[in-house]
């Protein structure tokens, strides 16, 4: 999701009944001349309050107005599309809190797709990337409660609870002949969004897991952390997105000029253009992004944008398909909408929304077996072998060994990521070239 303020909107419903059913009698006589558009509008407004008022004087339990009207409002922004919303108090608040870095829950971003609840990405590091929840699950039940026809907001509102508690979701994953159940403990989740290791002496590993408010800051310390770089992988792999500005700070460190993204909406204000302005932007250094299924939002403009300005090579799966724009709006001092009023568009002018990005060199993850090493002699075999040297050697190693070094991407660990593999060959190929 990408997150912007907006000033208040204030909206108005009519109020007074007596007029309602004075008026709507007088359309009904009415009803077969032509409407003009403000009558349709007027009549649709009189519908909608004699509903209000039928509800509050005949549902079989006491209901007031303002629970109806609220209760509409969800309603009708949920019908819209699957990242419209009308928050209460404690929504918003939930929101304010997620887009700074730090609330309580799972670590997990949903969202809707072809009507099921699905998981984008677990967050690294999480109860939920612990417990071993992947990208493209679908939650069929939270607890015992099903999911089918729920609201993202209500999903996630039933997932957050008070750190230390149990949940159980649901899931069907493909592959599996039968749903999974997991229990998750809900815990506090603090997002480390930037990750960096080495491969090898010359290669930058970086990992995003999410477009907090640190990313362009964490990337710069990572960068400078390691000027003798030759080229770079950045993953993306799982990265939810988050915040706009992030996305396109980290597009601008890459690219020195021309479009990054624009957004087309309904109101001419909100169809924008966001080029590169950011000197002396790393143009040189060769690029490798990663990407799968749970790359979202965010994610799928840095790697969209970099792919269409032939800047960085993207390899993985196909990402999420989630190219929209939300915008949070005060209706009063604690309530909001969180509307969608534009699309997303890359600079060769291809949409994100609900096609995604597709990698320029497609691989499935898994592990890459090695070929078993027949038999074979080496120096180390013969009889009059230089044993002191070998000692140095061998001694060398085990000493390094003993200590796993935390900030450095091993060949196993690379074997083990068919994706990483990839990028890491493909990268090791452009660094040859561009010398």
């Amino acid at each position: 999701m990408i997150i912007k303020n907006k000033k208040a909107i204030l909206f108005g419903f009519l109020s007074s009944i007596t007029a309602t059913a004075i008026l709507t009698t007088s359309l009904h006589a009415n009803s077969f001349e032509t409407q003009t558009p403000q009558s349709s509008k007027l009549d649709a407004y009189l519908k909608f309050t004699k509903i209000v008022q039928l509800i509050e004087e005949q549902y079989v339990d006491d209901i007031n107005a303002s629970d109806i009207i609220n209760n509409a409002l969800k309603g009708m922004l949920s019908n819209l599309d699957a990242h419209s919303s009308f928050m209460s108090a404690k929504e918003t608040k939930e929101l304010q809190v997620q887009t700074h870095g730090e609330f309580g829950g799972l670590g997990i971003t949903v969202g809707m797709k072809d009507g099921a609840l699905t998981v984008i990405a677990p967050l690294e590091g999480t109860p939920a990337d612990a417990a071993g929840i992947k990208a493209g699950d679908i939650i069929l039940k939270i607890n015992e409660q099903a999911t089918m026809g729920m609201t993202i907001d209500k999903a996630v509102s039933i997932m957050r609870g008070k750190p230390q508690t149990a949940i159980e979701l649901t899931i069907v994953r493909k592959g599996e002949l039968k749903p999974l159940k997991i229990e998750i403990i809900r815990d506090i989740i603090e997002i480390q969004s930037v990750y960096s290791k080495t491969i090898g002496d010359d290669i930058l590993y970086m990992r995003i897991t999410s477009f907090d408010q640190k990313v362009v800051q964490g990337l710069k310390k990572a960068i400078q952390k390691y000027p003798n770089r030759k080229g770079i992988v950045m993953d993306l792999r799982n990265n939810p997105g988050g915040l706009l500005n992030q996305a396109i700070g980290v597009v601008d460190m890459f690219v020195d000029s021309g479009a990054i993204v624009s957004q087309k909406g309904k109101i001419p204000e909100e169809n924008l253009v966001y080029n590169a302005s950011r000197p002396n932007s790393d143009t040189k250094t060769p690029l490798v992004i990663l990407v799968n299924g749970g790359s979202a939002s965010a994610s799928e403009i840095v790697s969209g944008a970099l792919q269409d300005h032939k800047r960085a090579v993207i390899v993985g799966d196909k990402t999420f398909g989630k190219g929209s724009v939300q915008v949070v709006m005060p209706i009063s001092q604690d309530e909001a909408l969180r509307l969608t009023i534009a699309r997303y568009y890359l600079p060769s002018g291809r949409t994100i929304q609900a096609v995604g990005v597709t990698p320029d060199v497609e691989v499935s993850y898994g592990e890459i077996k090695k070929a078993e090493i027949g038999i074979s002699i080496k120096e180390r075999d013969l009889q009059k072998h230089l044993e002191s040297e070998l000692e140095k050697v061998d001694g060398k190693k085990a000493k390094k060994d003993d200590k796993e070094d935390k900030t450095v991407i091993t060949e196993e660990q690379i074997y083990k990521d068919s994706q990483l593999k990839s990028a890491v060959d493909i990268l090791k190929a452009l660094m040859i070239t561009s010398d």
